[in-house]
């Protein structure tokens, strides 16, 4: 009932306020089915996406208005039914190039995605983050269905398999925000190296809590994907410096990077990726570049990194200076290094420096 009045009530404004064609301001409606194309698409932008699929039932010509004009929705706000919703639904919205589904509890079955991948050939990014019931022949019908994903969320998907990970890596290669959290079964370094063959323009990807990644997979990444931005590798117990360098090398883009609990780095990795600071200036030095390109690092945590010591960390921290340990800024996170408390971003450093000078000169 809200989402009807909410409807209507956004339907008078449009009348009150609206402009058509020898209408004086408005548009000569006097049914719900009269309301030009252009004009419910307007009130659609003004109101939430239950809404928007209420009004796809008012009747058929309201359908096929949303259906041409509808690129983006989320289901997320269904907590139950959604993979109904989804198999009726979704076959009469062909255009649509966004589809958030992340669910509180699982709902979506593989019938869905199916459904989805049958008619959804124009989607860009799908979001199925906590869909603990889908098996591979969703990852399957997925790659043969959109082949134009750019942003897939599949965390906490843990039924995945890395065969049909790495299967979708072959078809889905425009790929550049692939988000594997708690896929333990799927994030594999067989997995891993299909996607640095596969997946070039990858520029986030996030590996938290996959246990099985290990240096082979992380390297095969960092060969194949030379744009990477960001990646989380937190709780990725087995990978060790050689990951870190690796990235270090060949990603010169990197942004950010997660190591939480990856207690196998040690200060070779830190130096590492110091030194990849003065390689990407000199790779850089003739080339246009903006503030963006310049800043380097800006979020790294190492928290849990227990090996790591307060020179080869302040090293890293001089030579990227939007990394910050100051209150309130904090992108270089060490929780759990207590050996790192002297470790200081360089506007944490001036103030300090400066009290120590009025100090003296006091006295």
């Amino acid at each position: 009932m809200r989402e009807t009045e909410s409807l209507g009530l956004c339907f008078e404004n449009m009348l009150i306020f609206g402009g058509g064609a020898g209408g004086g301001g408005r548009w000569r409606i006097s049914e719900w089915k009269d309301i030009p194309a252009e004009l419910l698409l307007r009130i659609l932008s003004l109101v939430d996406d239950r809404t928007v699929v209420v009004a796809s039932g008012v009747c058929h010509g309201w359908r096929d208005a949303i259906s041409w004009g509808l690129t983006h929705i989320s289901l997320s706000w269904c907590k139950k039914n959604m993979n109904n919703l989804v198999l009726s639904f979704v076959p009469n919205f062909t255009k649509l190039q966004v589809l958030i589904l992340r669910q509180d509890a699982p709902q979506l079955q593989d019938n869905a995605v199916e459904t989805i991948a049958s008619y959804c050939h124009d989607l860009q990014e799908l979001d199925l983050s906590k869909s603990f019931k889908l098996t591979d022949h969703s990852l399957y019908t997925i790659a043969h269905g959109c082949p134009d994903l750019t942003k897939l969320n599949i965390s906490g998907c843990s039924a995945f398999s890395d065969s049909a990970l790495a299967y979708l890596s072959r078809f889905c290669r425009k790929l550049k925000f692939l988000n594997l959290c708690g896929c333990v079964k799927a994030a594999t370094d067989r997995a891993l190296k299909a996607i640095g063959f596969n997946c070039n323009q990858l520029q986030s990807l996030n590996l938290g809590w996959c246990d099985h990644v290990g240096d082979e997979g992380v390297k095969s990444l960092a060969y194949g994907c030379p744009d990477l931005r960001a990646l989380d590798l937190c709780g990725c117990l087995l990978i060790t410096d050689e990951s870190v360098i690796a990235l270090a090398n060949n990603c010169l883009h990197l942004r950010s990077l997660d190591l939480y609990y990856c207690q196998n780095i040690t200060d070779r990795a830190m130096y590492s990726l110091a030194q990849s600071r003065v390689k990407n200036k000199h790779e850089t030095w003739d080339s246009p570049k903006n503030e963006y390109e310049d800043e380097g690092l800006t979020n790294l945590n190492i928290s849990q990194c227990t090996a790591l010591t307060p020179p080869a960390v302040q090293a890293l921290c001089d030579s990227f200076p939007a990394l910050h340990t100051c209150p309130g800024r904090h992108s270089l996170i060490i929780s759990g290094c207590l050996n790192l408390t002297s470790v200081h971003c360089a506007c944490a450093v001036q103030p300090h420096r400066a009290a120590n000078l009025l100090s003296h000169l006091a006295h």
